[in-house]
């Protein structure tokens, strides 16, 4: 087996979020987020629910761009339903994030003062209620200083606090939760081929490491490689988000 590319060890990464929760509903965003939660329940986490990207349960994890007869159809997920999962906090979410602040708080509405923005982007949709009601993490494909600001233009989605769980950050180069002082971003790990200074030099605030320092990101076993290339992702979508 060739050694792992960076994306594989970002989906691994991903999947990783997903460890030990059990029986609920994966959601996900971008292309290495969404084979991280196929790639758990095909491993470690047999209990998860997947979906096509839509409103169609999956009785196995789909391979990514396949429709959903090839995974068999287990249900039908409508949106009040969804929102009952995510109310009830049955439902972790891996979002993307335009800005992130120190504390965990996300935007995804816009880019300069609300009142005049420079740019304008999705709009807050359900980034206050997944933050607030349920497990949130986040997939970042491109680690830099537009996206981990000292302050975000405009909350999309709320901080980490002790009522609210937020779970963990993935990024291109690295792996983050909010295990810092206060709730805030801490580094727990730096991918493979890339450097914690690298990390600080491209987060917009000072980051803090768990007792003894930041660690390597695991890379991916023989067998989750070989259901990536072969099973999940033959295509290689996943180096499109992450080249090589």
């Amino acid at each position: 087996m060739t050694p792992a590319t960076r994306a594989e060890v970002c989906v691994a990464a991903c999947a990783d979020a997903w460890r030990g929760d059990g029986e609920v509903l994966a959601a996900a965003m971008g292309v290495c987020s969404v084979l991280g939660a196929r790639l758990a329940r095909l491993t470690f986490s047999p209990g998860l629910l997947t979906t096509d990207g839509g409103a169609l349960l999956t009785r196995a994890a789909l391979p990514w761009g396949a429709s959903p007869e090839e995974g068999g159809v287990e249900g039908w997920l409508p949106f009040h339903e969804h929102l009952w999962l995510v109310l009830h906090g049955r439902r972790h979410v891996m979002m993307g994030a335009s800005q992130l602040d120190r504390r965990g708080r996300s935007n995804i509405s816009c880019i300069g003062p609300w009142q005049r923005p420079a740019t304008q982007l999705l709009g807050v949709r359900g980034a206050p209620g997944n933050t607030i009601a349920g497990p949130t993490s986040y997939w970042i494909p491109r680690h830099d200083r537009r996206v981990f600001v000292p302050e975000v233009d405009m909350v999309s989605g709320v901080a980490a606090a002790d009522a609210f769980d937020l779970r963990r950050v993935v990024t291109d180069l690295a792996v983050l939760d909010f295990a810092g002082p206060g709730r805030t971003l801490r580094l727990v790990s730096v991918h493979p081929g890339a450097t914690e200074e690298q990390v600080r030099d491209l987060t917009g605030f000072d980051l803090a490491t768990p007792e003894g320092g930041a660690g390597r990101t695991r890379t991916p076993g023989d067998e989750e490689l070989r259901l990536l290339r072969e099973v999940l992702d033959p295509e290689a979508a996943r180096d499109r988000e992450v080249p090589r």
